[in-house]
């Protein structure tokens, strides 16, 4: 099972690899403990939002470089079919394709602006990126 501290100890680690330094020159850097240090990167704890910048802050990265390379993990342990996250899951929402059009359409959506199609319909249109589904003319 991956968690999100372990995913965050990662890519801190890779950084500071990446980086040639040492956890003694980070957590000095950062005003950390070595040993707490050790324990965020191997994932035994988890860091406050303070600590992660005063890390990141150390490692001369941006805690938003730091957190986009911990969501690129997240999306591909995912795509693996790993459960991410201990706690249960949310139910999954129904796909765009799976919501009758009807009832999109009695959703409180406004048409105003769109052109209907000769028929008067409108359509929905699933994202491919989010599954946002947007009213489109069809």
């Amino acid at each position: 099972m991956v968690l999100l501290r372990h995913l965050l100890g990662d890519v801190l680690r890779r950084l500071r690899l990446r980086q040639g330094r040492t956890l003694r020159e980070v957590s000095a850097s950062a005003r950390v403990s070595l040993g707490y240090l050790s324990e965020v990167e191997r994932g035994q704890k988890e860091a406050s939002s303070e600590l992660l910048a005063a890390i990141c802050s150390a490692l001369g990265t941006p805690l938003s470089q730091v957190f986009r390379e911990v969501a690129d993990n997240f999306a591909l342990a995912e795509l693996q079919n790993e459960p991410v996250l201990e706690a249960p899951r949310e139910p999954k929402l129904p796909a765009a394709n799976e919501i009758p059009l009807g009832v999109v359409r009695n959703a409180g959506f406004s048409s105003e602006g769109m052109t209907p199609d000769p028929a008067g319909e409108f359509g929905v249109v699933q994202s491919h990126a989010h599954e946002v589904t947007d009213m489109v003319p069809v």
